[in-house]
């Protein structure tokens, strides 16, 4: 049996693309491993898929000085150690990352014992832990062409996202239902990453007394962030983070408020749902949501409200106004050339395990 590492941690974007390939990869006949931390986001949600899941030691790399930087280097060094071990017992036939800081000891330690490594790159630009792994790969799947300018020795392939099956199957009724919202109003969906954003959150529930007279909303604000103070608020329901509903909850949404992850925006794109994006702003990450919003916004597919100058009034203005004009939006995403990215990434993949 053809066998396969997967390895991706840190957020759920780190990891769903990892879930999505699943089926495609058990379909060709692929014996599935994971590799990631002991106790990351990564492990709660590939729990449940029935595949054996290993945790190593990681660090994180930063940017700027924390304590934590004398001792984290020491953690990926032990973390290479083990990740060398798992991979002498498993014996894959190839490794595929999909990111995060998680995946740094795995690709290392697979290059060393020379098993094919390839990376996924969702963002604009590659991170720093993909930075690192990418000398290491045969090659890097990227979301954008601008991305795959940037990526040296003719290792580059735009593939796209996978994007999970289940996702395309979701019922308006039953999302409604779900809610306790009725069918006769326009509903807003607000997904403010898997860990959640208290800047989305904060300025949401700012404009939630006028975003509530044209439109009903779900909130999914993040693990420990409800507000208890708005748990009755008619036509504003509230969850930390939903799995087997949230198909449900898209086909529910006639627009979506989001971060601008790079695999949450191509979900977007993928169900041709108008969107807001807010991205992270380059003063608190190195940029990557910024440049991922630009290019949505360039090719028609969504609106971009910028953290540092948001207030509810223009939250408000601006949800009202791309529901007005969402077929404008709806009509860019379906003439976009999106791509079937599970069957390159799972063709790439069978081409590196024969060799």
């Amino acid at each position: 049996m053809k066998k396969i590492v997967l390895t991706g941690g840190g957020t759920a974007g780190h990891v769903t693309p990892n879930i999505a390939l699943l089926p495609e990869l058990k379909k060709r006949g692929y014996e599935v491993h994971y590799i990631g931390s002991h106790d990351g986001i990564e492990k709660r949600l590939i729990d449940e898929y029935g595949i054996p899941y290993y945790g190593i030691s990681s660090g994180k790399l930063r940017r700027y000085f924390d304590i934590k930087n004398f001792t984290d280097p020491f953690k990926v060094i032990k973390g290479i150690g083990e990740a060398s071990k798992l991979i002498k017992k498993i014996e894959p036939d190839v490794v595929f990352s999909k990111g995060g800081f998680v995946t740094v000891p795995v690709v290392l330690a697979a290059d060393k014992r020379k098993v094919p490594c390839i990376i996924h790159e969702s963002d604009m630009s590659p991170g720093l832990a993909n930075r690192i792994c990418i000398p290491h790969a045969v090659k890097v799947c990227t979301n954008f062409l601008e991305a795959a300018e940037n990526i040296p020795d003719n290792k580059a392939v735009v593939t796209g996202t996978p994007i999970r099956k289940e996702l395309f199957s979701g019922n308006r009724i039953a999302g409604l239902d779900f809610c306790g919202f009725t069918s006769n109003k326009p509903v807003i969906l607000v997904v403010g990453g898997s860990l959640g954003s208290a800047a989305v959150n904060d300025v949401v529930r700012a404009a939630l007394k006028d975003l509530v007279k044209n439109f009903q909303i779900i909130h999914l604000c993040g693990e420990g962030k409800i507000d208890e103070s708005l748990k009755d608020f008619p036509g504003y329901v509230q969850y930390e983070y939903i799995k087997r509903e949230l198909s449900d909850l898209m086909a529910a949404a006639d627009i979506v408020i989001s971060r601008a992850g790079a695999n949450a925006i191509c979900e977007l794109l993928a169900l041709k749902k108008p969107n807001i994006l807010i991205p992270l702003p380059q003063t608190s990450s190195r940029g990557d949501q910024v440049l991922n919003a630009q290019s949505f916004k360039k090719q028609g597919y969504s609106s971009v409200l910028y953290e540092e100058s948001i207030t509810p009034e223009k939250l408000v203005f601006e949800a009202n106004r791309v529901y007005r004009e969402r077929e404008k939006y709806i009509y860019s995403m379906r003439i976009s050339s999106a791509k079937d990215s599970i069957q390159i990434i799972a063709d790439l993949i069978d081409e590196y395990c024969k060799k």
